[in-house]
């Protein structure tokens, strides 16, 4: 094979189909799955980098994508907030006794 047969062979090749990125979701805006298929169903074109995360806690709103924040609530020591036993912060004990006060903390991220 020579270079003008191995250009000619190049031009005649098919030209690829598009590539697409693409959130389908459901008629409440929740995510349903990521894909570069063309499937059934509700869809809006992402961007590669959002295909790329494939973040689950968004929704579809008037045909945009909005992310929504997460948030860990978790309990953590403190000065005030419920007096638990010192062992054991499931029982709940009077102020009276000795104890290790907890409150319920929420830490958002993105």
């Amino acid at each position: 094979m020579n270079a003008e047969e191995f250009w000619a062979i190049l031009h005649a090749m098919p030209e690829s189909p598009p590539v697409f990125f693409r959130l389908y979701y459901n008629e409440s805006g929740e995510p349903i799955t990521y894909s570069m298929e063309d499937l059934p169903g509700t869809y809006i074109d992402v961007d590669p980098e959002t295909y790329a995360r494939a973040p689950m806690n968004v929704r579809v709103q008037a045909g945009h994508l909005i992310e929504l924040k997460s948030a860990v609530r978790k309990l953590a020591p403190a000065d005030s907030g419920t007096p638990c036993h010192p062992n054991n912060v499931a029982i709940v004990v009077p102020k009276t006794e000795s104890h290790q006060r907890w409150i319920m903390k929420t830490h958002e991220f993105n």
